[in-house]
Formats: structure tokens, sequence, C-alpha cells
């Protein structure tokens, strides 16, 4: 009777096995990262092999992105009903196949809807919402370290793919680093996948329920919580866009030179890291929609330092602040969503709110460029992403002040 005990006792939340679980979400999501970013890099090979213009080179970037935020929602939707191990499996074999079928692409078309369908839709988004949302029903006491940690992966992705491409690139070409990315995809993720079979906890504790909730404790009905959520998300990270999508460019006017301005980016980037699991360590202490608030204050914060200064030290260290600040926004929604939401709908809804970030980058980029071709300057673009960033800030301050309210009126109930 004793290795039942020990395997309950082991398929518990803050378990050892919940940390070994956490490690192989953390690997997945930086292997499955392979999808958004290695495209970036075998940009400039496929336009001179297909003799592309810029534009239609990128078309296979867009694509990816545009079938990674609706693959979210439908991995999210599969990992509530059969458990994140179906969308992982799935993940790994799309992500697999599309290396394979992208390496052998006859042409820009095969090539650029590869990467849409089987990479962006099928493949890299299995590895991002389904895990995030996998990972916040394992812990409770530590649940916004967990997802902190977990969500870097996306980080750690950007941050290790690009240089490992690029050095195979320049020794076997695309095509052959291509294929052997998708093996090594394809075997390392379904080697992974079988440390995540068992079944979360608190979706059994769900599951014993007569009935879900039909308000969360903010007196909101789940579907306008997320909606509300969905808001705050686009904003937020509509106001995120500006530095993350442009600040080459705006180095680059500066005269400083496009090359500075990647380093500023890698610095966002990597400061994002650390901001991640300090934001994590920070929510398990004061909630996520406390995180959410001061994360978009301080990103206001951050983009309002970019405006007085031009000299390369001061970029430097805005470009470094931002990256600290802003590094907490994305994981407090799934927070948000564990803390307030059904645990059976975790996927769907974290689906459903990560997904609306991609939106809002897509939107920041675009609308921060547009401004700029209006008014020849980057200043106002920040002032607009101050104002999204206030935006998430509002919504956050207001379902707090629903909580709080909620909270003075309870002792007075019967």
């Amino acid at each position: 009777m004793t290795p039942p005990a020990v395997s309950a006792a082991q398929s518990q939340p803050e378990s050892p096995y919940a940390w070994t679980r956490l490690a192989a979400a953390l690997a997945l999501m930086t292997i499955g990262g392979a999808g958004m970013y290695g495209v970036t890099v075998a940009l400039p090979p496929v336009q001179a092999e297909f003799g592309l213009s810029r534009s239609d080179a990128s078309l296979p970037y867009t694509l990816t992105m545009v079938g990674f935020a609706l693959g979210g929602i439908l991995m999210g939707k599969l990992s509530d009903r059969f458990g994140v191990l179906v969308p992982v499996l799935i993940g790994g074999t799309a992500l697999g196949l599309g290396f394979i079928a992208a390496g052998n692409a006859a042409g820009p078309w095969q090539f650029a809807l590869t990467h849409g369908v089987l990479i962006g839709l099928f493949g890299s988004s299995a590895t991002f919402v389904p895990l995030v949302a996998d990972i916040s029903l394992w812990f409770t006491r530590r649940r916004g370290l967990a997802v902190a940690i977990c969500a870097s992966g996306n980080y750690l992705a950007g941050t290790l793919w690009p240089p490992v491409l690029q050095h195979f690139f320049d020794e076997f070409g695309w095509r052959a680093t291509y294929i052997g990315t998708g093996v090594f995809c394809w075997v390392s993720m379904l080697a992974l996948s079988l440390l995540l079979r068992k079944r979360p906890p608190a979706v059994g504790t769900a599951a014993a329920q007569p009935a879900a909730r039909s308000q969360s404790p903010l007196e909101l009905s789940p579907n306008a919580l997320t909606t509300l959520l969905t808001i705050a998300a686009v904003a937020c990270c509509a106001g995120m866009a500006m530095p993350q999508v442009h600040i080459v460019a705006y180095c680059g006017d500066l005269g400083y030179g496009a090359a500075r301005g990647a380093e500023m980016l890698s610095l966002i980037f990597g400061a994002g890291i650390i901001s991640r699991v300090l934001w994590g360590w920070v929510s398990d202490h004061i909630g996520g929609l406390r995180t959410l608030l001061s994360g978009a204050v301080l990103q206001a914060v951050a983009l309002a330092l970019f405006l007085p200064v031009e000299s390369l030290r001061s970029l430097y260290i805005a470009s470094a602040l931002f990256g600290l600040f802003q590094g907490g926004l994305v994981p407090a929604y799934a927070i948000i969503v564990r803390e307030y939401l059904p645990p059976r709908e975790a996927g769907t809804r974290v689906g459903v709110v990560l997904t609306a970030t991609l939106f809002g980058m897509g939107l920041g980029g675009w609308l921060s460029g547009a401004i700029f071709d209006l008014s020849g300057s980057y200043h106002p673009a920040f002032v607009v992403g101050i104002g999204w960033s206030l935006v998430t800030a509002s919504i956050a301050h207001w379902l707090l002040r629903r909580g709080w309210a909620r909270e003075r009126l309870a002792p007075a109930a019967p």
C-alpha cells in the first residue's frame, strides 16, 4: 500500500514532482520557441534563395505569429478537456514535421504556409498557453514564481535559438539546419512530455464540485472578467511594443546605428528574464491584480524615461529599466485567472487573455510606426504607449476596488 500513498503525495501542489514538471515545462517552452525565432534568422537566406522582397520574405513570420496567437486558444481548450499532454504531443509532432517540411519547401508560399499552419498554429502554440495554465494548477503558495519561471521559457528561446541557428546556418545551410531542428524538436518534446502524464490536482478538486461558480469573487461573471482582462492585455502590450519593435530604428534615427539598438533590445529581453522571476516572487505576496497594477504603472514610468533622454548611456539605462518593469505583466494574467476563475477553464481563459497580448504587440508595433510616419518623431508614440499602459492600470485598479468593497461588506453579510 505504500507506493500508491507516495504517488498521491507526489501529485500534490508544491511537491517535488510539481517542481520537476515545472522544469519540463520550461524546457518545452524554450524548445517550442524555435518556431517563432527560427524564422527571423532564416529571413536573409530564404529571401536570397527565393529572390523575394523584404516584405514578402517577412510573410512567414507574420503567419507564424498569427497561427501562434490563434493556436493558443485552440490548445488551451484541448488542455482543459484532455490535459496538457495532448496539446504537447500535437505540438511536438507538428513542430518537428513543420521544420522538416519547411526545410524541403520548393517555393516561398510552401515555406510560408508551413510556418503558419504546422509551426505556428499547431506547433509552437502548444508550448505556451497550455503549459502556463497547467503550471498554475500545480502550485498554490508559490504559484506566481512558478508561472513566471515557466513563462521565462519564451525569453530564453529568444536568447538561445538565434545564435545557435545562425551557427548551423553558416556551417550547413538553412535547409539542413531546419531539418535537423525538426528532428531535435520532435524527439526532445516527445521525451519531455512523458513527465506531464499526471493530471493536475486542482482539476480533480474542481470536478468534484456540483457546479462552476457563476461569478468570480469580484462579483463579475467569468466572461465579464475575461473580457476586462483581454482589454487590459491588449493595452499593456500595445504600450510594451513601442520599444521592443522600434528601439533599433529609434537608435538609427538618433545616429547611434542599428547595432546599438540591437544591443538595447537584447538588454530588454535579458532584463525581462530576471524581471519575470522577481515579479513572480512579488505576485506570491501581493496577488495577481496588484502585480498587474504595479507593472502597468512602472511600464508607463519606463516609457516616460525615453522622452527626455537621447544620450547613449541614458538609452541603455532606460532600456534596462523597461525590461525590469514590464516583465511581470504577461504572467500576471495567468495568476489572475487562477485566483478568480474556475480551474477547469484555466486553459481556455488563459489562452484567450494571452492571445490578446500577442494582438496587442501587433497593434502597438504597427501603430507606433504609423505615428512616426505622421509626425516624423517617436516621441508621440512613446506618449501613446504611456496612455496604453495607464488603461491597463485603470482596469486593474477598478478590479481591486471591487475586491476591497466586497471585503468591507463581507462582515455584514448574514
